[in-house]
């Protein structure tokens, strides 16, 4: 799956678009990705990350990097050996449509601030 185009609020993958913060698995998209804290992302807003036990976790934390990663989330993501990338969501793009490997590739993004 690659990612077409990001602009501002807007993201599209193979020809579909989307308006909401979404997760990309090897699969499938989910396009219901909420934070309980809109702006933070905990672990518990990566449950169904984790559960899917991805090698690599790609974040996007928006059009100007305004949304947050805790620390507990990047030493939970290291302590399970997952390798992750938290970037403003255009670079965030570029990663994962670069990425080349045979693992599990898991990829979430804020669309907009």
């Amino acid at each position: 799956m690659k990612v077409e185009q990001y602009i501002f609020g807007k993201m599209k993958i193979n020809g579909e678009s989307y308006t909401s913060d979404l997760i990309i698995y090897p699969d499938r998209i989910n396009t219901s990705w909420w934070r309980e804290k809109g702006h933070l992302v905990q672990i518990k807003d990566l449950d169904g990350i984790l559960k899917h036990k991805p090698d690599i976790l790609i974040i996007g934390t928006g059009y100007m990097g305004l949304m947050k990663v805790e620390q507990k989330v990047k030493e939970e993501l290291s302590n399970l050996n997952i390798k992750f990338y938290i970037e403003r969501s255009k670079k965030a793009v570029e990663i994962f449509n670069n990425i080349q490997t045979d693992k599990k590739v898991v990829a979430a993004f804020h669309l907009t601030c």
